[in-house]
């Protein structure tokens, strides 16, 4: 029911504020269509211009977990040197498994701490399949079973190695958390236009999906050259980590290991409430905002866009529309809606 008081809060949306979103997603069943999802999208250039748009990808939003490789990359150039398996797993919003808690374990153990020095929020695993096996085994919420588990055993290690301190890592007055914000602004050529608190605690940063796309391409396309360390490069160590170990940044049966074991050369992360960010080898990126922080319509978008990009998509069929059943029998499709402006004539 509506109230007057409410429309008084500094909570209250007027229509104006609320970005403008595009049909991106639609799921038919017989024909019809049952239903949309609204979001935003940008594809850039190496350079940052935008090739392509839908939405508005210039309204400011929060990345999510997206910000993870932004956040690895600081690290890196912090001192933190990892195995890539590890630095994977310090830019992953992992499912939970065992290699998952075990690699978290591995990087406090390699800087002399132990999970009591993590500040992050506890959770159940992410993923189904290992969330029910950690809760048959007697398992309850834990700090090194939720999904950010990776990244904040980095942060603890990077206080280590730069001398600062441990506990109240996630300040963002601590140098790590000013650190983070500057190579953030960086790496997006934007200052971030309000700061809050992510699910797991760590500071968090409006954005756009703009300069989201810039610093993803500017680390799928970053180059470390065979013996190099990877504070000669961090931004390309972080992707070559997350390359190289697709199943750390996510888990077996997500979306986004899929996607960089189906298109090798992609560099690939989610986050929640809808969103993706994809760097191609050349640097270009893809961002993707879904408005109703809707997952399953991540991927359809996403998929259109490589494939407008001149992406081979074939091999990403299975990821980019999902059927829908009605008595066990395909009815219609979760698909991707014609979002993008027809090519221009010549």
């Amino acid at each position: 029911m509506y109230s007057p008081a409410l429309a008084d809060t500094p909570n209250a949306l007027a229509h104006d504020r609320l970005p403008q979103h595009a049909p991106l997603v639609a799921q038919t069943r017989d024909g019809l269509v049952e239903s949309v999802h609204y979001g935003s999208m940008i594809a850039t250039a190496p350079d940052g211009r935008t090739l392509l748009a839908a939405g508005d990808p210039l309204a400011h939003f929060y990345p999510r977990s997206a910000l993870k490789p932004l956040q690895a990359v600081a690290m890196v150039r912090a001192g933190l040197d990892l195995p890539a398996d590890l630095l994977a797993l310090t830019a992953a919003s992992h499912s939970g498994a065992a290699r998952h808690r075990d690699g978290a374990e591995r990087i406090l153990d390699l800087h002399g701490l132990t999970p009591a020095a993590l500040e992050n929020s506890t959770d159940l695993p992410y993923g189904a399949a290992e969330r029910e096996e950690w809760l048959r085994e007697g398992g309850q919420p834990a700090q090194l079973a939720q999904n950010c588990s990776g990244k904040h055993a980095s942060m603890a290690a990077t206080c280590v190695i730069n001398g600062w301190p441990v506990r109240g890592y996630l300040d963002p007055g601590h140098p790590l958390q000013q650190l983070i914000a500057g190579t953030v602004t960086d790496l997006t050529g934007e200052t971030p236009e309000r700061t809050t608190t992510d699910g797991c605690g760590t500071p968090l940063f409006a954005l756009t999906l703009r300069g989201m796309a810039r610093a993803f391409g500017r680390l799928a396309s970053a180059e470390l050259p065979d013996g190099a360390a990877p504070a000669d490069n961090p931004e390309a160590a972080v992707a070559h980590a997350m390359r190289q170990h697709p199943a750390m940044v996510a888990g077996e049966g997500r979306d986004v290991t899929a996607l960089m074991r189906l298109a090798p050369g992609l560099l690939a992360k989610d986050g929640f409430e809808g969103v993706q960010l994809v760097g191609l080898p050349d640097g270009r990126a893809v961002a993707v905002k879904i408005s109703d922080g809707g997952d399953r319509a991540r991927m359809p978008v996403t998929v259109r866009v490589l494939e407008a990009l001149g992406v081979d998509t074939a091999p990403l069929a299975r990821i980019a529309a999902a059927s829908v059943l009605g008595g066990g029998r395909p009815l219609g499709l979760l698909q991707a809606t014609d979002f993008l402006p027809a090519p221009e004539a010549p």
